[in-house]
């Protein structure tokens, strides 16, 4: 009798949580396209007051969702441990792992730029402070497992390279671009503390670019070999613009605190960096928007339905946002201001429509249904 009554409550729990059993680490890509609007909102320039009330709105939203996807996500390991296990075998799913990193990221970031004044200024500080430490740890744990999955389980052919493999390799990046917002806060006396935080994500920025730098000619022949992608997948185009974007946005960040964490020669060749490096790369994310943008009109021409995919359009596209904003702010140039609020504006537009339709999918429980084809 005592087995019995043991067993009987986690029969009814289970029942609970079907619905979580198809929920994959996808949707963490919610938490960072949402929160990535907080975030590069705040960081235009001539920003008004009553965009960072929006802002701050958004980021509350994105923590919301952030402890939503985290309980999903525990439940979906707790209660289908097995789906969980397929889904690092899937070399089409496990890249996904990389954005939980990228949401605990974002969401600190926009505590560290919103919070003080919902949480207090030392509450801000310790909250983000927390996450970047999880999400940072989580982010270089990822960026070696994936490849190693991939190289070591997963069956890959010639033309199977998607963009989808990027998203554990951009993770470091992302903290990269996040974590020298730490630096001011940290004791003035900390001068080792602050030299090592500083050049541990400049460390982070050359181990995304390069491991990214390996991985965009294989997107690029399997696109000029096989032709555009399928339909639904078409949006993940937008994917490459990520580490293009971050890795800007990080070198300005970067150039931002480096007078204050290491010598006055490397503080100065940093911030000539930041825009010698950050320049022609955000020349090369315009190109590759531009194609990407051509080759979703096509698809969209072709019926492209509705997928988790459209959130690619809002967190690629939020980090060229904050990647401009800092070229504006190194150099004075108000025609990248005027870049980085039109990529804003586009970005906003994408939220919205990816946002509606996971509402409507998840209230249809089409988004919580087992994929079919």
């Amino acid at each position: 009798m005592a087995t019995v009554h043991a067993a009987q409550p986690f029969a009814q729990v289970r029942t609970r949580v079907p619905a979580v059993r198809h929920v994959g680490p996808n949707w963490y890509a919610t938490v960072m396209g949402t929160a990535i609007v907080a975030n590069a909102g705040v960081a235009l320039p001539g920003g008004q007051r009553w965009l960072q009330d929006v802002c701050t709105g958004v980021w509350a939203l994105s923590a919301v969702l952030l402890v939503a996807v985290l309980a999903a996500r525990c439940a979906h390991w707790a209660w289908h441990t097995d789906q969980a296990r397929r889904h690092l075998r899937d070399p089409a799913v496990a890249p996904f792992y990389g954005c939980l990193p990228m949401a605990l990221l974002a969401v600190g970031a926009g505590t560290l730029l919103l919070g003080p004044p919902v949480l207090g200024e030392r509450t801000a500080v310790t909250v983000d402070a927390a996450l970047w430490a999880v999400g940072t740890a989580s982010s270089l744990l990822v960026a070696a497992a994936v490849p190693y999955l991939m190289v070591a389980r997963h069956r890959i052919g010639l033309d199977d390279a998607s963009p989808v493999w990027l998203l554990p390799v951009v993770a470091p990046m992302v903290a990269a671009a996040t974590g020298p917002a730490l630096i001011p806060h940290l004791p003035a006396d900390a001068v080792q503390a602050r030299e090592a935080l500083l050049l541990g994500c400049y460390a982070m920025f050359g181990l995304s670019l390069l491991a990214t730098l390996t991985m965009l000619p294989l997107v690029w022949s399997r696109l000029v070999r096989r032709g555009p992608l399928p339909l639904a997948l078409t949006p993940t185009l937008f994917l490459v613009l990520g580490p293009l974007g971050q890795s800007t946005t990080a070198v300005g960040q970067g150039a931002d605190v480096a007078s204050g964490a290491v010598p006055a020669p490397y503080a100065t060749a940093l911030r000539g960096f930041a825009v010698l490096y950050g320049v022609p790369v955000m020349g090369f994310a315009l190109l590759w928007l531009a194609v990407a943008a051509a080759l979703v009109v096509r698809a969209a021409r072709r019926g492209m339905p509705f997928a988790m995919t459209w959130w690619a359009f809002t967190f690629p596209v939020g980090t060229c946002v904050t990647g401009a904003a800092s070229l504006a702010r190194h150099t004075g140039l108000h025609a990248l201001g005027w870049l980085a609020v039109g990529l804003y504006a586009a970005l906003v537009v994408a939220w919205l429509a990816a946002g509606a339709g996971t509402l409507r999918g998840t209230v249809s429980g089409r988004l919580l249904a087992a994929p079919t084809g």
